[in-house]
Parts: C-alpha cells; structure tokens; sequence
C-alpha cells in the first residue's frame, strides 16, 4: 500500500467528488505525465510505504489536521460509493480523502514549522512496531530515517499547493 497526494483546483475537487471515475482518470493522466518529465512543483506525491508511519508520528506530535489520509472523505460526498467501489472506479485501500483549499494552506505553516526532528524526538522503533504500524519494518536500521526523507518532501508540497489555492487528494494506493 502506498500513500498519494494530487494537487488540484477547487474545480477538479469538485469535479472528483461528483465523478470519481473522472478524478481517478485525471490522478492517472498528472501522474503518468510526472513520470515522464517532472515539473518543479509536481501535482502528484507519494509517501511509498511510509504512509502510515507518518500519520502515526503526525498525530503523536498533536498535528491538528490528517494530511495522510484527508481531512474530509469522498464517502461523506457521495452517498453511492459502495455501489461505485469495484467497478469503474479504483483508488486502492478505500476511497480516498481530501483537505480543502483552506486546510492546505494551515497544513503548509504547520509543516514549515515542524522539522522531522521534533516528530521522531524520543520515538523508539519498538514503539511502532508495538502499535502495528504499516509496514512492519521498524526492527531493520534506517527504517526511521525512510520516513524522513519522504516526510521532508511535504512542506514543499503542500507549499506549493497552499501559494496555487488548490486542494489536495489523499488516498492509499
């Protein structure tokens, strides 16, 4: 399983929501095209594996918004989801989730001032590995500095997509 982000205007939320067939359709298209050649500001971000990891921390450290997994749910828009879920439409572990305009632009102050430091700051990989955190890797060396080098990355991201007024699309692949 593996943690994504799409950046996009209020517009394409909007539309996402309403046709998720089409936002799936429009993820595929920026992260096809971003593999291709990628921009300065990419759309598209993937945390890997360390999805989970991240939230974790995140919400240890009393982070006040879920930027893993959204904020809000496609589900809570979109009352025919269970009928919609394994035809046509595929966004991996469930549906995904989303932060509106306004919570991308908090998540970005928030990021910029929370170094990946203070996140782990007296966590020990014992301490994950009890709480069954995805994947169960947290015995082998390194494996906290793995979530570092992707939760390093977000501030950037959700930088940029607080200074174009967009949305971000959350969901597990």
């Amino acid at each position: 399983m593996y943690g994504e982000y799409l950046r996009v205007t209020p517009d394409e939320l909007a539309r996402s929501i309403a046709d998720p067939v089409w936002g799936r359709q429009l993820a595929d298209s920026v992260i096809e095209a971003e593999f291709v050649e990628e921009p300065a500001e990419p759309r598209n971000y993937g945390t890997d594996k360390s999805w989970h990891g991240l939230q974790y921390l995140l919400q240890r450290a009393g982070f006040p918004l879920d930027i893993v997994t959204g904020e809000q749910s496609f589900v809570e828009k979109l009352e025919n989801w269970d009928e919609l879920e394994g035809s046509e439409v595929d966004w991996g572990a469930g549906p995904p989730g989303y932060l509106t305009p306004e919570q991308v632009k908090l998540a970005a102050e928030l990021l910029a001032r929370t170094p990946f430091e203070k996140l782990i700051e007296g966590v020990e990989p014992a301490e994950l590995i009890r709480e069954h955190i995805y994947p169960q890797v947290w015995d082998r060396p390194g494996q906290l500095e793995e979530l570092g080098h992707h939760y390093d990355y977000l501030p950037a991201y959700f930088a940029a997509a607080a200074r174009a007024g967009d949305a971000v699309i959350c969901w597990i692949a």
